[in-house]
């Protein structure tokens, strides 16, 4: 069982710890153009026009901080993000948007999987899934992606204010089947909206989690004291 006292606690901290200025570090397309970080990295990764812009600004508490945009494709490298000390947290670019010329595609897949394979700061991916429309077959080769680099990764759900009529309950339950064996994946899943601030606390406290150190929130929470 979990202490309701300690679980608000570390809530809190994870709201501080966004509530700091956060600001664009850059954006690059090749991987030896990535700088060294302190800490720790997560990225979000997921199909165009999924809602990561969106969401990396409310998890900031930000308008602006990523490029919210209704063309799909517009980021075409890796958006860095910095702001609480140690973490970094990185937009990637959306997948699946068919209309991207061949070549374009075949360099952000070459960047990705470079980084997904190559990048010792990274604690986490957190794959966003818009829940009007469920699982896509793009979605389950970046897992399988995912899987076979051995990167972590935990599935959002995004847009959870938007479908009427659309059970999220089934949604979810049909994620969670499609995770259930697969070796990286992390078994909570998180809804959000972007719009209503729904899961955004949740979600938080996941990505603080990742920055603690040895001993975890007890540690931390005992150095904050």
């Amino acid at each position: 069982m979990t202490d309701p006292a300690e679980d608000a606690a570390l809530a809190e901290a994870a709201l501080r710890a966004f509530q700091v200025p956060w600001a664009f570090l850059t954006e690059v397309r090749r991987l030896d153009d990535l700088p060294t970080v302190d800490g720790v990295e997560i990225a979000f990764a997921g199909r165009s026009n999924v809602g990561k812009s969106s969401l990396i600004n409310a998890l900031t508490f930000q308008k602006s901080l990523a490029r919210t945009s209704n063309t799909p494709g517009r980021t075409q490298g890796l958006v860095l993000f910095g702001g609480s000390p140690g973490l970094t947290m990185i937009d990637m670019p959306g997948y699946g948007y068919a209309e991207a010329p061949k070549k374009t595609v075949d360099t952000w897949t070459k960047l990705i999987l470079d980084y997904l394979r190559g990048r010792p700061t990274l604690r986490r991916v957190f794959l966003l899934i818009d829940c009007r429309h469920g699982l896509k077959k793009t979605d389950l080769q970046v897992m399988d992606l995912l899987d076979k680099s051995a990167v972590g990764y935990q599935v959002v759900l995004t847009k959870a204010d938007k479908p009427k009529g659309v059970d999220l309950d089934k949604t979810e339950a049909a994620v969670a089947k499609a995770i259930a064996k697969r070796p990286a994946a992390h078994p909570v899943i998180i809804r959000t909206s972007s719009v209503s601030g729904l899961g955004l606390e949740a979600l938080r406290t996941e990505i603080f989690t990742l920055t603690l150190g040895p001993g975890g929130w007890p540690a931390a929470r005992d150095q904050l004291r």
